[in-house]
């Protein structure tokens, strides 16, 4: 477990932070945007829960997330090269199996889309979109740090899951799809 009894170290004061091995690295470094970003994802996971409550199946997925989440970003924390002599937690397939059962379970009984959907209906499905969105970012910042340095290739699959997951949800807490937001193409153009 993380003991944490300091939360202010200045350690970061000169724009540098420290990787899971130890290193110290600029913020602005493209693994520190990457987990950085799935901080930002939870996050707004974090806000999604706020209006999930009533819906206990769901808030425990979740919740499950949440607690994924921060194995990835610990995950892309720590370089391979660097792995403490304890090890590294890293994403597994399991977490990413568990993502598509969820998926499947959820999609099923929804109505096939006859357009894109927009970013709306509940409270709980717009802040999904926006965890969604967030995610992708995530997961092109993953995808970009992959050509640079050796990642965890379930960390990479693990953000590409979660966002569909996130989308099947949205629509899934639209009350099955039927208050889904759907694009029309054109339909303000005069």
């Amino acid at each position: 477990m993380v003991q944490l009894t300091r939360i202010y170290t200045r350690g970061g004061d000169r724009g540098e932070t420290s990787l899971g091995s130890g290193r110290r690295v600029p913020k602005h470094d493209l693994r520190v945007a990457a987990f950085g970003t799935v901080d930002e994802a939870n996050s707004a996971i974090g806000i999604v829960r706020l209006h999930t409550a009533e819906t206990a199946a769901e808030d425990a997925m979740l919740a499950r997330i949440q607690n994924d989440l921060f194995d990835l970003g610990a995950d892309l924390c720590t370089p391979h090269d660097q792995e403490r002599k304890s090890g590294a937690l890293r994403i597994t397939a399991a977490q990413i199996g568990r993502l598509e059962q969820e998926i499947d379970a959820l999609n099923e009984p929804l109505a096939p889309l006859q357009s894109f959907v927009l970013p709306g209906g509940s409270a709980a499905a717009a802040y999904l979109h926006l965890a969604r969105t967030v995610t992708r970012r995530a997961e092109r910042l993953i995808s970009h740090l992959a050509t640079v340095a050796e990642i965890n290739p379930f960390a990479l699959q693990y953000a590409n899951r979660l966002s569909d997951h996130l989308f099947v949800l949205a629509r899934h807490l639209n009350d099955g799809g039927k208050a889904d937001v759907l694009w029309q193409p054109g339909a303000n153009i005069d």
